[in-house]
């Protein structure tokens, strides 16, 4: 299976139709087609259902565009770091980000790498932990940032001087606007918006026992879509304080839980990391921000 035919394969399904793919392609359209044939006698599997004017993915190719996209990502950033190698003259960096107001490190460690050193590319990947991980495990992220809890003994770490706070998001007409904070026992019968990480991993052991008592009617990845559902009233939303605006002229707000539960940040990576220049510089310009 070549990379050249991963992305014939990837473009077609991305396009949605042998034409469009084999113009963008510049290719011909039977050259494509023989291509995407061979591909799928290489497989034993349909990947295509072909139409009059349009290509659909089969569940099988869904599946193997999901990997083809991983690897020809992988394949250009190894290409991108082999290149950059003989002489140092920039790099591009990946990097997942946990929804979080420390993400404010590395936009400082950022600048100044980019003070220091010309073309350099940063890439962000935001997510909950299990997505960023994912992707980690993969190669394809240089660097996580993380909040959550998540088993750390396969992977290096740095624990970064940050924390956030966990608390209620809620609209400035809500009752519970009038306390300071909020008990983890106010929560009960509250409408909640939870992140779906915290609902299966911080949550049951904050509560407990009363952890079946929450009425949660939504749950997030992101935060900001969670804001717009709490903006409409659909239910208060459960996460980090300062991701959401809550000035004056907003209508929400934000409570600390009281007594106060805050998660601590890691910057996280592979034990068997081959670090590129770029990586290198990083960690290394962000070590001293640490102490």
């Amino acid at each position: 299976m070549e990379l050249r035919v991963l992305r014939y394969f990837a473009t077609s399904a991305r396009e949605g139709s042998m034409t469009k793919a084999a113009e963008k392609l510049h290719v011909t359209q039977p050259t494509l087609s023989k291509q995407i044939k061979e591909l799928e006698e290489e497989l034993g599997q349909k990947l295509f259902i072909r139409g009059n004017y349009n290509i659909h993915l089969t569940p099988e190719g869904e599946i193997l565009y999901k990997r083809a996209l991983d690897i020809l990502e992988m394949a250009d950033q190894t290409t991108a770091e082999f290149a950059s190698m003989n002489q140092f003259n920039g790099g591009d960096l990946y990097l997942g980000c946990a929804e979080s107001d420390g993400i404010s490190l590395l936009a400082k460690t950022a600048g100044q790498l980019l003070k220091k050193h010309a073309n350099l590319h940063f890439h962000l990947y935001s997510g909950n932990a299990e997505t960023v991980c994912e992707r980690l495990d993969k190669g394809l992220l240089d660097f996580a940032f993380v909040v959550q809890n998540i088993d750390v003994s396969k992977y290096s770490y740095l624990e970064l001087p940050v924390k956030d706070t966990w608390g209620l998001l809620m609209r400035k007409d809500n009752p519970l606007v009038s306390k300071q904070s909020i008990a983890l026992e106010d929560l009960l019968g509250l409408p909640l918006i939870v992140s779906r990480q915290g609902a299966t991993n911080e949550m049951p052991q904050w509560l407990q026992k009363n952890y079946s008592r929450l009425n949660i009617v939504a749950t997030y990845d992101l935060i900001f879509n969670a804001s717009i559902l709490v903006r409409e009233g659909i239910g208060l939303a459960l996460g980090f304080d300062k991701l959401v605006s809550t000035s004056a002229d907003s209508i929400l707000c934000f409570r600390p839980i009281t007594p106060a539960i805050v998660s601590p940040m890691r910057l996280i990576w592979r034990k068997d990391q081959q670090f590129s220049r770029v990586a290198t510089l990083f960690l290394e310009e962000l070590k001293p921000l640490c102490f």
